[in-house]
């Protein structure tokens, strides 16, 4: 195989992908997803017809979603809610498959929850929860690197 070629097989899998939340592991993660988006403001430069942009700050956001299979969100969340406290908590996802370059893990700092679902079910539907959140700070631990 040449240098520009890889193998199928070499595709992560997020089927081995696992979440920890507070250095817990999150056995019923059905799926995780993070991004940092740039919010950014036109510039108009003189001498050039198109408008460049001048990146101004950014904002981390991401959901967690899970089987129903416990009342995890509730209890990590219920009680500062109505009380009108934020609950930070530290979210790890680690995606890992064998056939890999090697595994990805990144840390998410302060992730804050948008909305805790109290209810969310339907006859013959398996049960989900989708846990949306902002953060502020993220590290990677490990970066996939290809041989």
């Amino acid at each position: 195989m040449s240098a520009s070629m890889d193998s199928a097989a070499r595709v992560i899998s997020g089927t081995h992908g696992q979440a920890w939340m507070d250095d817990e592991l999150c056995g019923e993660t059905l799926g995780l997803q993070a991004k940092v988006a740039g919010n950014k403001e036109d510039v108009p430069m003189c001498g050039q017809f198109m408008v460049d942009t001048k990146l101004m700050s950014a904002k981390g956001t991401g959901t967690i979603r899970f089987h129903k299979v416990n009342s995890r969100m509730a209890k990590k969340i219920s009680d500062n809610l109505k009380a009108g406290k934020d609950t930070r908590v530290k979210l790890i996802s680690l995606l890992d498959d064998p056939d890999a370059y090697g595994a990805e893990r990144v840390v998410i700092y302060d992730a804050s929850f948008d909305d805790l679902t109290l209810a969310d079910w339907e006859a013959a539907t398996k049960g989900q929860i989708e846990c949306p959140f902002t953060f502020t700070r993220w590290d990677y631990l490990d970066l996939i690197q290809p041989k």
